[in-house]
């Protein structure tokens, strides 16, 4: 999978071949037929695992926080910092994998709607006690911040002007000041 990974990331998905990948996984195209029914498959099965891990990531990070914002701001934070270091299964779940297929965008979606579930249980929880988050439905604001988050990750990723830490900083300021 870390062959997949990589040429996917480095090449795109269009333009890596199942002979690319093979070549770079030191295995036969038999092998790698035996493990996936296709490339697209191989490449769902990659953002699967490797993204199911990066928002893995930032649930257990979240967790640590000690109530709704300082959740929030983790998760923002370990969400950003992750696709930083892990720049390869980043542009994977915000670049490559977008309208790709059908299925993919079923996996691409799981993995988003993970992410925003734990905003929104973050929101519901400060409904009551936080003005800021009062009047916001849930839903709409968890999936407000995963939009927001991933289009600026990827832009930043894609156009470097941004280190992880600062863009960070600026995005818990607008969703968890």
């Amino acid at each position: 999978m870390q062959a997949a990974l990589a040429m996917f990331a480095a090449r795109g998905y269009h333009v890596s071949s199942v002979d690319d990948i093979v070549a770079r996984a030191h295995m036969s195209k038999s092998a790698f037929y035996d493990q996936f029914d296709s490339k697209e498959h191989c490449f769902r099965e990659v953002l699967a695992q490797e993204g199911g891990d990066l928002i893995h990531t930032v649930i257990a990070a979240a967790s640590d926080g000690q109530d709704h914002r300082d959740r929030m701001r983790r998760g923002i934070q370990a969400f950003v910092v992750a696709c930083y270091k892990r720049s390869a299964v980043a542009r994977l779940m915000l670049v490559e994998s977008v309208g790709l297929s059908p299925s993919v965008d079923e996996v691409r979606h799981q993995l988003q709607e993970r992410f925003a579930h734990m905003v929104a249980e973050e929101v519901r929880l400060a409904l009551l006690d936080d003005e800021f988050y009062a009047n916001q439905d849930p839903q709409v604001f968890g999936r407000a911040v995963v939009g927001a988050v991933n289009d600026a990750v990827g832009h930043f990723l894609t156009h470097p002007g941004a280190d992880a830490e600062s863009l960070a900083d600026s995005l818990c300021r607008i969703f968890a000041p």
